[in-house]
């Protein structure tokens, strides 16, 4: 299987309640899944993330859901962006930026 990468951008109540400890969590949880998750000044929640296909569905699935206290109202997926734009992803790790 070959790895992608998944740009996200989770809107609601999503700071504040826990959201990126959770993405962290999760993502080491799962295993195998690279990337990084920020506050954005707007209210939402970004993250960028590379794996195989499978794990970055149910990552994404996990989001949707959020922490307790979280309330997703809307996942948009963005698209690719020119390199340098974004943090670089390193691999084997998830961090919160």
């Amino acid at each position: 299987m070959s790895e992608k990468s998944v740009y996200v951008r989770l809107s609601g109540r999503v700071q504040g309640v826990g959201f990126r400890r959770f993405v962290l969590r999760t993502a080491t949880g799962l295993g195998g899944v690279s990337g990084w998750v920020r506050n954005a000044e707007n209210g939402s929640v970004e993250i960028f993330m590379r794996g195989e296909e499978e794990k970055l569905e149910m990552m994404v699935a996990a989001c949707r859901e959020g922490p307790l206290w979280a309330r997703v109202d809307r996942v948009d997926f963005l698209p690719p962006v020119a390199r340098g734009f974004l943090p670089d992803i390193t691999d084997g790790k998830f961090e919160v930026i």
